[in-house]
């Protein structure tokens, strides 16, 4: 592996988890006049696969523009995207309290999707991966539902809950990558840096 990777994102969860394998990392963050959020914009009737996939696409494409913007020394690029689906509907990151509590009552009993993308690009070689893993939660009381919005864990993140925090007295059962529902699947991302 190199002796570090650019990680193109604001998540302090996958910074934590690079570091939890060991891997050096400098951020590659976006500008103020860049629009990053412009990325995750859903296609109309776009299936969670190929938007997680995409947004991911483009994530690597607009970090590796920047890289070579800013005259970095060259390196690879790391970019991921996390994407919560129930059945084909995507369940984005919350504008607001009401909206984080219309998607928990949506969640709420109910067993979803979280696809998360890793892509590495150095040059003009790129790699990548999706990890799919299901989550399942309890039914919870309105009365739990606002107590977790209140406590400001669902703001920033898909799907409007954070699995290692909070939520987790509400999961009662996970198939598949807890690292990848964090945000950043370690095995798959540890595979693709050995790729490239």
């Amino acid at each position: 592996m190199k002796n570090f990777v650019y990680l193109a994102s604001q998540s302090p969860r996958r910074r934590q988890l690079l570091a939890q394998i060991g891997v050096r990392y400098e951020l590659l963050l976006p500008l103020p006049d860049e629009d990053a959020e412009a990325l995750e914009v859903v296609l109309p009737g776009e299936a969670p696969l190929s938007y997680v996939k995409r947004v991911t696409q483009l994530k690597l494409e607009a970090a590796m523009l920047r890289l070579k913007a800013r005259n970095l020394p060259k390196g690879p690029v790391l970019c991921a995207d996390t994407t919560v689906a129930l059945g084909r509907e995507i369940l984005g990151k919350p504008e607001n309290a009401q909206d984080a509590l219309r998607i928990l009552k949506k969640l709420s009993g109910n067993t979803h999707r979280v696809l998360t993308a890793v892509a590495i690009g150095e040059g003009k070689r790129s790699v990548s991966s999706v990890s799919i893993s299901t989550v399942t939660f309890a039914s919870m009381t309105p009365a739990e539902m606002k107590a977790y919005v209140a406590s400001g864990e669902p703001m920033g993140k898909a799907g409007a809950y954070g699995v290692q925090g909070l939520a987790a007295s509400h999961i009662s059962a996970i198939k598949g990558s807890y690292t990848g529902i964090m945000g950043l699947p370690l095995f798959e991302t540890a595979s693709l840096l050995k790729q490239i």
